[in-house]
């Protein structure tokens, strides 16, 4: 049987203490890098989401302005909404359930 002198053990020893600082350090990044994909995923998820909502909004929007274009809408919306009448018309408002509360 072969005697490991000291100076093998040191170095042996050197390494050992090497490669487990190395793994340990390979680990934290891993495990720091997975964290902030994870964070990245639920800000993407909470994106897209606000992404679709401004889109329906802006379809919407869209659908205002073309019903903006046509005068018999915009019409009917002054009298509903701002209470303007036609010569002769008598305005009558009636108040809504919520109107009260």
């Amino acid at each position: 049987m072969k005697k490991v002198s000291k100076k093998a053990k040191r170095r042996l020893t050197i390494m050992t203490v090497l490669l487990i600082g190395l793994i340990v350090g390979l680990g934290a990044s891993f495990f720091s890098n997975w964290a902030t994909i994870l964070e990245n995923k639920k800000e993407a998820r909470k994106l897209n989401a606000e992404y679709d909502e401004l889109l329906e909004k802006e379809t919407a929007l869209k659908s205002e302005v073309t019903k903006l274009q046509d005068p018999d809408y915009v019409a009917r919306y002054a009298r509903e909404k701002y209470l303007y009448s036609k010569n002769g018309e008598i305005i009558i408002r009636i108040p809504d359930k919520n109107d009260g509360e």
